[in-house]
Order: structure tokens, then sequence, then C-alpha cells
């Protein structure tokens, strides 16, 4: 959440944020800006009520008759005045704290202008998109054919949406998760293996609730949710802690099962691999100083290392700049990384890279103590190292070969003990 300070002193920038984002929040702003400055009037009242009541205490002592009598009246005169401030300010807190998490946070200067994914702007492009003078095919039916993909038995097992990988292509999404995750740990990453049913504290921690209720898996009985991203428990880590600067950037590599509901994607992207219930994902998360210039430094470093596994997969992708329709809360900038995919005849996105300020640290309590003994809110950032099945589309459908066969991408061959092609049984 933002600084209510930020809110107070400049409302029209706040607002102007949530035209950039096209979210509509002059209303919350406007009523946060009331219930503030009522908050600090009830505390000022307060703390006159009680400067009065330890004055007429102290004369009580001294007092006889009924002056005392009228003075111990007026102790407990104050003490319904107190409890009648208590009550109001717990109502205000309250209004307050509802309306602070539906307040989106401030976009960088960069973000471009735009009201949906269409208005995304490419920032560069690595790779040659495949011209294979035969006719390709899509990954379902080179999974039908190599045996690698089974969605009607996995429909009818869990439904719509879901999937069955076989074979090598069971061999395959773990052979990239695991080479995705080596190469972090070279960079200094810490691996983690994360719960992925968790309270609400991290998801509201994270900015994911409230508003994406609808696309979270429930136990109700429980009282816990199924992640989405392991975003949402490696950030909360270091919730409602205060660590050392010395501690500080910490790197994360949080590999976990993610479970989406896809609420409200009839008919996007329904065939396949792209769109579905669960998928697997090692996510980049740092959690660094309260720094400007850090946090720009470490969101180029988390974008080139997702660059660097998808070159190292020899995959075509570009980068692109999110623009504010398309940014969502909690971020300040973001950049999506699509990987070419041949069935659509397009980029698909495969990567999302987001700075935070100090947005969801404030809303974790997530603190350090700086040089001069200060303390002060984190910064955070994250983003998809790699994600699984999605980047399987571009394995399958880029290294398919004309005789019907797939080559796997030469960093992968290692962890499929030496193979170089996926065959018909």
């Amino acid at each position: 959440m933002l600084d209510i300070r930020k809110i107070r002193e400049n409302p029209g920038l706040v607002k102007a944020a949530g035209k950039k984002k096209h979210i509509e929040v002059d209303s919350q702003v406007d009523r946060l800006v009331e219930l503030d400055a009522e908050r600090r009037s009830l505390t000022y009242d307060m703390e006159q009520l009680k400067a009065e009541k330890n004055r007429v205490s102290k004369e009580i002592a001294s007092l006889q008759g009924d002056e005392k009598k009228a003075r111990i009246a007026e102790m407990q005169s104050f003490t319904q005045k107190t409890k009648d401030y208590d009550a109001r300010v717990a109502e205000v807190e309250e209004e307050l704290a509802e309306l602070m998490l539906q307040i989106p946070n401030i976009p960088d200067d960069d973000v471009p202008e735009g009201k949906d994914d269409k208005e995304n702007v490419v920032v560069r492009e690595w790779g040659e998109v495949p011209d294979f003078g035969f006719d390709f095919k899509d990954h379902l039916t080179l999974g039908k054919e190599l045996d690698l993909i089974d969605i009607p038995r996995a429909a009818k097992l869990a439904g719509s949406r879901t999937y069955i990988l076989k074979n090598e292509a069971a061999l395959l999404e773990l052979a990239v998760l695991q080479f995705a995750l080596r190469h972090l740990v070279e960079k200094g990453f810490t691996p983690m293996l994360v719960p992925t049913l968790v309270r609400r504290e991290p998801l509201v921690g994270t900015a994911y609730f409230p508003g994406g209720e609808e696309q979270a898996y429930a136990c109700e009985r429980d009282s816990l949710f199924l992640v989405g991203t392991s975003e949402v428990p490696v950030t909360s880590y270091h919730s409602e802690e205060i660590l050392d600067v010395a501690e500080l950037p910490k790197l994360y590599a949080g590999y976990s099962t993610c479970y989406r509901r896809e609420a409200g994607a009839a008919g996007r992207d329904t065939r396949g691999l792209y769109r579905i219930h669960q998928f697997n994902k090692v996510e980049q998360v740092i959690v660094c100083k309260n720094d400007e210039e850090e946090s720009r430094r470490f969101h180029q470093f988390i974008t080139e290392n997702s660059e660097a596994i998808l070159q190292a997969l020899e995959l075509p992708y570009r980068v692109v700049n999110v623009c504010g329709g398309d940014l969502g809360l909690p971020q300040i900038q973001k950049y999506d990384i699509e990987t070419w995919m041949p069935s659509r005849r397009s980029y698909g996105e495969t990567h999302s890279s987001s700075r935070f300020h100090d947005f969801q640290a404030r809303r974790l309590n997530m603190r350090y103590r700086d040089e001069a003994g200060k303390v002060r809110f984190c910064h955070t950032l994250n983003n998809t190292a790699i994600a699984s099945p999605r980047i399987l589309i571009a394995i399958l459908e880029v290294y398919q070969e004309a005789d019907g066969r797939v080559r796997i991408p030469e960093a992968l061959r290692p962890d499929l003990g030496g193979r170089t092609h996926i065959e018909r049984r």
C-alpha cells in the first residue's frame, strides 16, 4: 500500500495514477483524505481529553464535599467520552485500512499510456522466428503423435483446462525447471520449496487480495488458499520482521506448483496448454533496500536472468514495457517477456518482471534498519524464471522437424540422458 502521507499531501498524484492504470479511485482517495483528517482530529481531541482528565484527577485529592463529588462525576464523564472516542477511532481505522488496500501504486514515468496489453510497447527482440519450410504442427498434435500430452483423460479426472504430461514431456518439464533453478543458484539466489496452501494474510500482503479472490482456489474449511505463484509465500517470508541492512539484498528462487481458476477466461486461449489451472514455476524474488536506483538495477537483473534462460534454450522472444492499463494495482513498472509460439503465429507471455518499491512491504510490515539506525520499509521485486507447461508450447513447436520428431534443446539434453530427439514410439 502507499504511505498515507503521500495520499494526504498529493491526492491528485494518486488519482492520476489510478487514471493511468484505468482503475477508478477518485472517490476512495477523497474519502481517505477525509478519514485521515478525522483520525488526526480525534487523536488530538483524545490527547486533550486525557490531559484534562489527568488535571482533574490531581485536583480531586485536595477537594472535599460537593466539589469533590462534582469532580468525580466529571471524571466519569471523561471515561464515557474516552470510550466514545475509542469506538469512533476504531470505526475510522477499519474503513481506512479497507480503503488503503484499494489504492493502486503510482506507476513510473517510463510506463507507457494504454488501456490493455495491445498497447504494450516492444523494448527489444531476440532470436530468429523459425521459417519451417513444411506444414508445422501445434503442440497438441505433436503431443498426441509422440504420446506426450493427454488432455481427454485429464479432463475425465479433473475437468477442463487440465492436462497430463507423459514420457519425454514429463522429463522435459522437470529438466527446464531444474535448468532455470540452477541458473539462478549460480547467480546467487537461495532456492526455496515453499507452501502452496497459505492463509489470507500473505495474499493480502502481496496485493492479490482483495480483488483477486475469484482467481484463487479456496479451501474454506481450513481458511486456506492455493497460491497462483510462489511470489506469495516467498515475498511474505520476512513479513512482520525488521532485517538488518547488512542482510540485504535477499535473493530467493521459489519453486512451486501454482493454481489459478482462470475465472472469466471462457473462450480465451482454451485450446492446449496456454491457459490452464495448474502449472509449475520457478520465481525470482528480491527484497532490497528502499532505494530507487537499486530497485531499477535489480529490475534489469531479474529480467536479464530470464532472457539468459530463453537464450540458452534458443527460443525467440521479445520484451515489452507494460502499459498503464495492463499494469495492475501493485506494480511501479512491469516488463513482460513473450516467447514465440508458432501455433499462435505470435508471441505468448511467458514471464512477468515487476518492481513494487515499498508497496508490498508496507502491507507485509517488512522492514530493515539502515546504516543510520532508521527503520525503513524494504523494496520488493519479482519475475518468472520459467513457467511450465506454457514454455513447452514454444519448445515443442519451435524445435519440431519435418519428419515429425522434436529436437531437444542442447541445454536440456544432460537432464534427458543425453538424447537429442523425441521420436514416435
